[in-house]
């Protein structure tokens, strides 16, 4: 599904880099964790997936596809959800999500049974007649998902995407994950709580300073650290060593 190979970005006249020559790969079916302190470049990496941000080297492919030569093409199959959404207040919900379903082409009668759906899910379709601006982050954030979810992506990124989620809608969301890992699409996402990348994560990444510094199944890492007890320990004891 996804290839990331010799990904390059850096700062302030190459000063400061941010995400130094990683490469990994995500298969189909898949949910792929990406852990990291705060500015280990996380968000950075999933930005030059997105293309939001143009890396300096490396390549990234979907399917063989280089999302930077193809960006449109790319994009069809790809949702994203940022760590803080950034979206239109002066928008109703309902507007919002139309305009994201006019953006990727969704018929009007499979986009109202999407936005139903979705919208029960996280438990917001009573406040879609109401300005963006009025909403909590929260809700902010579940509007996000569910103009993520409404194209039906085959490649998933999220970026914290429990935080501001009340308990309920971080469970659904992860039931909403797997079943679309069954049918066969990807997800990939960062995250800081280390109890839910345990659970959920088929296989995880641990980037520090840019550098990606371990990766595998959840027993490939307990094999590459001597405190095996938990991906927290596991987590602390490999980036405290960097």
């Amino acid at each position: 599904m996804l290839k990331i190979d010799g990904l390059t970005k850096s700062y302030n006249k190459g000063e400061i880099r941010a995400v130094d020559d990683i490469s990994l790969e995500i298969g189909d079916g898949e949910i792929f964790g990406f852990l990291g302190p705060n500015g280990a470049g996380k968000t950075t990496t999933i930005k030059m997936i997105v293309g939001l941000l143009k890396p300096d080297d490396g390549e990234i492919l979907l399917d063989g596809m280089d999302v930077w030569e193809e960006p449109l093409k790319a994009k069809s199959r790809i949702s994203y959800v940022p760590d803080n959404p950034e979206i239109y207040d002066r928008l109703s919900g309902i507007e919002y999500l139309n305009f994201i379903g006019d953006m990727y082409g969704i018929p009007i009668g499979e986009r109202s049974e999407k936005i139903k759906h979705f919208t029960s899910v996280f438990n917001i379709g009573n406040a879609l007649g109401d300005i963006i601006s009025s909403y909590s982050h929260g809700m902010k954030q579940k509007l996000v998902l569910t103009a993520a979810l409404m194209s039906n992506p085959d490649l998933f990124i999220l970026d914290e995407p429990m935080v501001g989620l009340d308990p309920k809608s971080s469970f659904n969301l992860k039931e909403i994950m797997r079943t679309m890992c069954n049918e066969g699409k990807s997800v990939f996402f960062s995250t800081h709580v280390m109890e839910v990348a345990e659970k959920l994560c088929d296989r995880i990444a641990i980037i520090n300073k840019g550098k990606i510094i371990a990766m595998g199944t959840m027993e490939e890492l307990r094999r590459t650290a001597q405190e095996k007890e938990s991906l927290e320990n596991i987590f602390l004891e490999l980036t405290e060593n960097e």
